[in-house]
């Protein structure tokens, strides 16, 4: 089109630099090009940019944004500052695809999903928050927010790819430090596998025993273990890279010394570390979490057995932007009831 209307082809190199390096919001902006050619682009042309509806900060200084879309809905996105990084939380999904019993994102149904440029368009507005509130570039990238990745797999396959790309085609960030999690879709897991995105990926578990995952976690079971297990291996194999369990310890649900057994047996079948999350209330009392020594016989159980675990503790729960929280309270995505 841009050869048709007499311009020279640089010009869609420079028009693409300004929408997936500068994230231009408007026409105007793109200052590169020629008053006419931004008034044709207006003309025939529409940018849908995200813009923040409500900016919350937490007294540890994690700072959620209620994310406005062309449409109308609501997503939310997370900046996680630590002295050394920082790490945005982002959403793929307008409200989720699943039904876990134990996370508020759960509770709101799927609207849709997020487009490439929405996804890329959360991480460069954290990025540019990360340098204005913290002197310094986003560092890390979890695709953790609202929504199950997996299930809007090609979206989330080439954001990955503009948000990896070098400048000027892209933001330009390492792979490396982007991870995807899932609550394990066995195809999809050996598709991005294929993908050789090289980025991490970060199962949730929460249990090893299969008839407790399935009362938790609804879904899955239309997603036995077994497979999951054989979806991990394959992207070790495709990918080399180690799988991180994501694990949450509920009282009177899976803190006996068979969860922690049925855990073991599973980390021995594939390469991973466990990260052993601190559990946000959602204000269901079903779901408590659990005595300090469960968690500390979770460990040592673990570590005795050659098994890397960390205790993550939860950041911006005093603003609801902590794992399992984020539901757009007081927003327009219906929660379903």
């Amino acid at each position: 089109m841009l050869v048709e209307k007499g311009e020279k082809p640089f010009r869609a190199k420079q028009i693409y630099e300004w929408l997936w390096t500068k994230n231009a919001h408007t026409f105007d902006e793109m200052t590169s090009i020629s008053k006419e050619l931004r008034n044709m682009l207006s003309d025939n042309f529409v940018i849908n940019p995200i813009s923040i509806e409500e900016h919350q900060k937490s007294s540890d200084g994690t700072i959620k944004n209620a994310v406005q879309l062309f449409d109308g809905n609501v997503v939310e996105s997370v900046l996680i500052p630590t002295e050394n990084r920082t790490t945005a939380c982002v959403s793929s999904q307008v409200g989720c695809s699943l039904n876990c019993s134990f996370c508020a994102t759960a509770k709101l149904k799927r609207m849709r999903n997020l487009s490439v440029a929405e996804i890329v368009d959360q991480v460069a507005l954290i990025d540019r928050q990360s340098r204005s509130d913290f002197n310094r570039p986003l560092s890390n990238i979890v695709f953790m927010g609202m929504g199950e990745p997996l299930l809007n797999f090609a979206n989330v396959v080439e954001a990955i790819r503009k948000i990896t790309a070098p400048h000027p085609n892209g933001l330009g960030m390492s792979p490396k430090r982007i991870t995807v999690s899932t609550s394990g879709i066995p195809k999809m897991i050996e598709k991005l596998a294929d993908e050789d995105l090289r980025v991490g990926l970060a199962l949730s578990l929460h249990t090893a025993i299969e008839k407790k995952r399935n009362e938790i976690m609804p879904f899955s079971d239309k997603f036995p273990l077994e497979d999951i297990i054989k979806s991990l291996q394959y992207w070790y194999q495709k990918t080399r890279s180690r799988i991180t369990l994501e694990y949450i310890i509920w009282k009177d649900i899976n803190d006996t010394q068979k969860d922690i057994e049925a855990l073991i047996d599973f980390c021995k079948k594939v390469p991973v570390k466990v990260n052993l999350i601190e559990y946000n209330s959602i204000g269901d009392e079903h779901f408590q979490q659990a005595a300090p020594e469960v968690t500390n016989a979770y460990i040592q159980a673990l570590e005795k057995n050659g098994i890397v675990v960390n205790v993550r503790r939860s950041r911006g729960k005093d603003i609801d932007a902590a794992c399992g929280q984020l539901a757009n309270k007081n927003k327009l995505n219906p929660i379903i009831n």
